[in-house]
């Protein structure tokens, strides 16, 4: 393993000496520099992991080498080495991103100290850089797969609202990826580092469920044996997600209602309210619009929803997506089942297009997902693809019609001419009556 390279600048050829000797015994690499010019030059040239640099130069301060790293190097930490009539100096350093200073003289071992907690920051910061990636490719826009014209008109919007703090509602049939969509606008908002709360609205029976979103005191009802804080304030500081808010009742739309326009929330069996921030996001299969026209939605609470309304196809709506998607769930389940699965036999990649999928596109991850464990060779077969539950394909017109469906569609078309009188049919078509009457049998 490279050890951490550690350049040092000084005017002081003694002083670079000794720091070199001792880092070196401590096993860092170090490069030197005898001033800031020669540290400037080195920073474009080396890969360095830490700086180590005296803030009063000749020519080339420690706060231009400070600015070369920053430019060079920005994932190095830069450490000052000042005297104390400069400290006011060194200080005003670490406002424009030095990580830490030492007064001289210091003892070597401040200094092997100061590398050390620069290294583990460094180290910290690279590794939530990598985990941060991570959670954005599995919770993030590139989750949303879509190419086409609907899909990307989704995106595009809410790219352009994910950083806002307005209330989103989104809209689609079940299984058309509203909670992703969701994650996603959490994960790339400046909120991303706090929680993410989903809840489902119908999942929670209704005497529950305002104790659920609220909290409730300590005997504030039978079973309450202690105090608990509501989804509301497990979302402070990060995103609600409101699934299925269609089916809340009356009641908890009031609460709700007051909860968006306070920004406060009072637990069940309490008289205090608590604060709480966070971003809500709604979601629904159902048409509120026309739960408010019917009453069954408050009309208040609805526009408070919908600052922000997204609407998400269905699959059938983004039909050209299906081979990506299926391709992507297919690539997905042959990994983890350590299968090796390199597509569709084209009845199955026809079948997928013509397919209506009621339950869009996790239905088609589940038939993919399926179909991969069922598959027995390389490719995913129909067989492998349709379910018993499934019904059966409409047969498909034969590409080349043979003659007899050719002859029954013209004495059908000579029929309707003559308006159903098959003794002019019979003379148009130059065949007896009784010809006629025998072939109509199969129309």
């Amino acid at each position: 393993m490279t050890p951490p390279r550690v350049l040092v600048v000084d005017n002081d050829r003694q002083m670079v000496a000794l720091l070199r000797r001792h880092l070196e015994r401590e096993g860092f690499g170090v490069l030197e520099a005898a001033g800031g010019q020669e540290a400037v030059e080195i920073l474009r040239n080396e890969d360095v992991d830490i700086v180590l640099t005296d803030l009063v130069m000749d020519e080339v301060g420690g706060l231009e080498v400070l600015a070369a790293a920053q430019r060079e190097r920005p994932g190095a930490r830069v450490l000052l080495m000042t005297a104390f009539a400069s400290l006011e100096t060194a200080i005003e350093a670490l406002r424009h991103g030095a990580y830490d200073y030492l007064t001289k003289p210091f003892k070597l071992a401040e200094a092997t100290l100061a590398i050390r907690r620069a290294l583990d920051d460094r180290r910290l910061r690279q590794e939530n850089a990598r985990l941060r990636a991570a959670v954005e490719r599995q919770y993030g826009f590139e989750r949303l797969l879509g190419e086409t014209p609907a899909m990307q008109a989704v995106l595009e919007r809410v790219r352009a609202v994910a950083d806002s703090d307005a209330p989103v509602l989104l809209l689609g049939e079940s299984g058309t990826g509203k909670e992703l969509v969701a994650q996603a606008l959490h994960w790339e908002s400046a909120r991303g580092a706090g929680p993410f709360v989903p809840v489902s609205c119908a999942a929670v029976p209704e005497s529950l469920l305002e104790s659920e979103l609220f909290g409730h005191e300590k005997g504030a009802f039978t079973g309450a044996d202690r105090k608990r804080a509501g989804l509301f304030a497990a979302a402070h500081g990060g995103t609600l997600l409101l699934d299925e808010i269609g089916e809340l009742q009356p009641g908890i739309q009031v609460k709700l209602l007051r909860v968006l326009q306070d920004r406060a929330v009072r637990p069940v069996g309490s008289t205090e309210e608590v604060r709480v921030d966070f971003r809500l996001v709604s979601a629904t299969n159902r048409d509120l619009a026309a739960l408010v026209r019917e009453g069954k939605f408050r009309e208040d609470l609805y526009y408070r929803l919908a600052v922000i309304p997204v609407r998400l196809p269905a699959l059938r709506e983004r039909a050209g997506d299906i081979p990506l998607l299926a391709s992507h769930f297919l690539e997905r389940a042959a990994r983890r089942l350590g299968k090796r699965l390199t597509g569709f036999t084209p009845d199955a990649a026809a079948w997928m297009l013509g397919h209506s999928w009621p339950g869009n596109v996790r239905e088609l991850e589940n038939a993919v997902e399926r179909a991969a464990v069922l598959a027995r060779g390389t490719e995913v077969m129909l067989a492998d693809l349709r379910s018993d539950m499934d019904s059966a394909p409409p047969t498909p017109p034969p590409l080349h019609p043979s003659l007899e469906d050719l002859e029954l569609q013209y004495i059908r078309r000579v029929l309707e001419e003559v308006r159903g009188d098959k003794r002019a049919a019979a003379k148009v078509l130059g065949v007896s009556v009784r010809t006629l009457q025998r072939k109509v049998k199969d129309l």
